[in-house]
């Protein structure tokens, strides 16, 4: 019952969090090193260090001097060790145990080696003085440290100030943050060489005895890892090499004994896994994680004994719900969409399901509605009761039946990250009562840039938060007590919502998360907020992430920085990041954090970007009042006055997303057709062209015999003439008469031509 969870995969420098699952507070717990690679100073028979803290995330400051630990132990008051940190300093694997009230349990961590370089961020004195004075100190904030203000500090060199950091290859966005003062910040990109990360597809079968290779004495499970380098993306984000990948399989230590798991592993060939039926347990998860230069995000199948052991049934243990596959998302943030006079109740917001019903919405994604003393919800107060000014949780629950009768599921924003500084847990642990000691994580007052005086508290007292947050303390983790209310917190709405949008996710273990994944009901969706987006979190945790590359991009083009052809760029640089599905990215263009697109950038340009998110694979999102010409990005639903043409344009696009297949679940591609289409009038610089195509593996679906789609979108005000080289027959979204054929007489073929306002879809 208590066993911590399946293989975990990190590389050395990149600590790792290992907890108990369904965990008792009053249970006992201690974890101890079975095994350690040679070049570890971990050695069998050692425990976590309780007196080591050690660095929060890859990104450490060269020459630090902070005291660290490969192991150590959670933060807590506590003598025994439920959860710990380990902060691999050798490659190899790593076996832990973990005596539980249930028994011992084994966890492996295969560990790759260093993928971190050394590198120096600079920023001129003269960009953070305020009134001609300099700051007294200033701050690196980025999400290599979580964002934590204070965390990592610049020195002054000069005219210069500079952090000395090691941090992963990639572009980095960061901020330097004079005196706490995040406003203002200094922005820039720390940009390290380096490659992307492989990417893997697993597929199995069961082959036949009498299939070459047989043993000639039972059927067997073949695993085979497609292992693909991270693209190109410029020349800082390089490639991977080809010749330098591989695959490794790790059998789940809770489906076997360590003989049994030795004896699969064993039989591993490279990138192939071939293992006699007989041999395996009749239920057991597989695990396979790309490497080469760097590592990759793993995939896992399970396999369960069928007939008798005489076949095998192979599943994914952490499905996509069939209806998260490609739905359109509606984000409602609650307290302004009922308009500018009426309150927003749930009552409100229930007599306006026919709207979304109308619009072609599919998933409903309500920003939070649990009682919290702020109108943005995020400061939550209590996890079991609805806000009051919203309504009961009858009125809740009959929202949620009338989405289901229209055929629209529920999506509940779950914050589980931090809670108010007003939530009796914090006024009970912030009192010292000792039921509650452990519950939120605890910092060095010098690390507080709230401006609170927190002089009458202790060294590493002060409340732990992210950015300037100083008003939601962030929760402890490494407390069983914390695990065991939150977990119980996310059965309590798993039975009433069909999805989790979990905020700030990437301040939540990914433990935890992956307890959660395998705790919800499989038609549950989990949606993260990772920013920026990182493959892991697909690991067995989340169905879906925010695509915060392709959010960025269709700001840039927006504002004339890039051309409308970097949309091909954001693909690739997910790609270049890990991710081996387009379709597990939410696309979107705005959000309730974010300022309208169409008051940044102009209705010519928000319709093409909104075509661009309906075209390409994934879920696209629409964020409310986005449709109707909202230009407050938490404003008030513009009901009465709003832009019906551009609510009709939105609703065009989910109805023709939901007509056609391939816009769901086909391919992407920029060559062929897309190459060739040419902007006749207008501005080819604002035109990006590509084409849907089947999926290369639906040979035997309906899918296989349609026909490409070839997706013109233009984000120029005026509209554009795009002369298509093959015959195209109709405009799918705009319709036949915004096309015009036209002969070139010294051409073979005839040449089509494509009047584009804001997009086309042409077949």
């Amino acid at each position: 019952m208590h066993e911590p969870g399946p293989p975990r995969t990190t590389s050395v420098g990149e600590p790792v969090e290992l907890a108990p699952r369904s965990p008792d507070p009053d249970g006992t717990y201690r974890w101890t090193v079975r095994d350690a690679p040679a070049d570890s100073d971990l050695s069998p028979g050692d425990g976590p260090d309780p007196n080591a803290t050690g660095p929060p995330s890859s990104a450490t400051a060269v020459g630090s001097d902070s005291p660290t630990a490969v192991l150590r132990a959670g933060e807590t008051s506590r003598d025994d060790d439920p959860v710990v940190h380990l902060d691999p300093d050798a490659p190899g694997t790593y076996v832990l145990a973990l005596d539980a009230p249930d028994g011992t349990h084994r966890q492996r961590v295969r560990v790759f080696p260093d993928e971190r370089r050394e590198t120096e961020i600079r920023v001129p004195v003269d960009d953070l003085a305020r009134d001609e004075t300099d700051p007294d100190r200033v701050s690196l904030l980025w999400h290599l440290n979580e964002n934590r203000l204070a965390l990592d500090r610049a020195e002054r060199d000069g005219d210069e100030w500079v952090a000395s950091v090691r941090v992963p290859p990639g572009s980095h966005g960061f901020g330097f943050v004079p005196d706490g003062d995040r406003s203002a910040a200094v922005h820039g990109e720390c940009e390290v060489p380096g490659p992307g990360r492989p990417r893997l597809s697993l597929d199995a079968t069961v082959v036949g005895a009498d299939e070459p290779g047989d043993d000639g004495e039972s059927d067997r499970l073949r695993l085979t890892a497609a292992v693909e380098p991270a693209p190109a993306v410029d020349d800082i984000e390089r490639g991977g090499d080809p010749d330098a990948l591989d695959a490794t399989f790790l059998v789940d230590d809770r489906d076997a004994d360590p003989e049994t798991v030795a004896a699969v592993e064993s039989r591993a060939d490279g990138r192939t896994l071939t293992v006699p039926l007989d041999e395996l347990p009749d239920s057991v998860r597989i695990h396979a994680v790309p490497h080469g230069e760097r590592y990759g995000a793993g995939e896992t199948v399970r396999i369960e004994a069928v007939d008798g052991g005489a076949s095998a049934a192979i599943t994914d243990p952490n499905p996509t719900p069939e209806w998260a596959e490609s739905p359109t998302i509606y984000e409602v943030f609650v307290r302004s969409f009922a308009g500018d006079t009426l309150p927003t109740t749930f009552r409100e917001i229930e007599r306006r399901v026919e709207y979304l019903d109308h619009l072609g919405v599919d998933a409903l994604w309500l920003t939070p509605v649990l009682a919290s003393p702020t109108d943005h919800g995020y400061h939550v107060t209590d996890y079991y009761e609805t806000a009051a000014d919203l309504g009961s949780r009858e009125a809740f629950e009959s929202l949620v039946d009338a989405c289901h009768g229209a055929g629209i599921r529920v999506i509940f924003d779950l914050v589980i990250n931090h809670t108010s500084r007003d939530h009796p847990a914090f006024q009970l642990h912030s009192a010292g009562v000792d039921a509650y000691v452990d519950h939120y994580r605890r910092t060095d007052a010098a690390r507080d840039v709230t401006g609170i005086d927190w002089s009458e508290l202790g060294d590493g007292d002060a409340p732990d938060y992210y950015f300037e947050w100083g008003r939601i303390p962030n929760l402890n983790y490494d407390s069983p007590a914390v695990r065991e209310w939150l977990l119980d917190v996310v059965d309590e709405w798993a039975g009433v919502v069909d999805g989790f949008r979990a905020d700030v996710a990437w301040g939540v273990p990914h433990g935890f998360w992956k307890e959660v994944a395998d705790r919800v009901p499989d038609d549950v969706l989990l949606l993260d907020e990772t920013l920026p987006h990182d493959p892991f979190y697909g690991e067995g945790e989340f169905h879906r992430h925010y695509d915060t590359s392709l959010y960025e991009t269709l700001r840039a083009v927006g504002a004339g920085e890039e051309p409308a052809d970097a949309v091909e760029t954001a693909l690739a640089r997910g790609e270049w990041l890990g991710f081996d599905d387009p379709a597990s990215q939410m696309r979107y263009v705005e959000n309730h954090d974010e300022d309208r697109y169409l008051a940044a950038h102009g209705r010519a340009a928000l319709r093409a970007a909104a075509a661009v998110t309906f075209t390409l694979p994934g879920a696209p999102m629409i964020y409310a009042g986005q449709e109707r010409g909202n230009e407050t990005y938490r404003g008030p639903i513009r009901w009465h006055d709003g832009d019906n043409a551009l609510t009709d344009f939105h609703r065009r696009l989910a109805a023709l997303r939901d007509a056609e297949p391939l816009l769901r679940d086909g391919e992407v591609s920029f060559d062929g057709r897309a190459t060739d289409a040419r902007v006749v009038e207008g501005d080819a610089e604002r035109v990006v062209a590509y084409e849907r195509t089947p999926p290369a593996d639906g040979a035997e679906s309906e899918d296989a015999d349609r026909d490409p789609l070839l997706v013109v979108v233009n984000f120029a005000e005026a509209p554009a003439t795009v002369a298509v080289p093959d015959g195209v027959e109709t405009d799918l979204f705009a319709g036949d008469e915004e096309r015009i054929g036209a002969s070139d007489d010294e051409a073979e073929d005839v040449e089509t031509r494509i009047v584009v306002d804001a997009a086309a879809v042409l077949r």
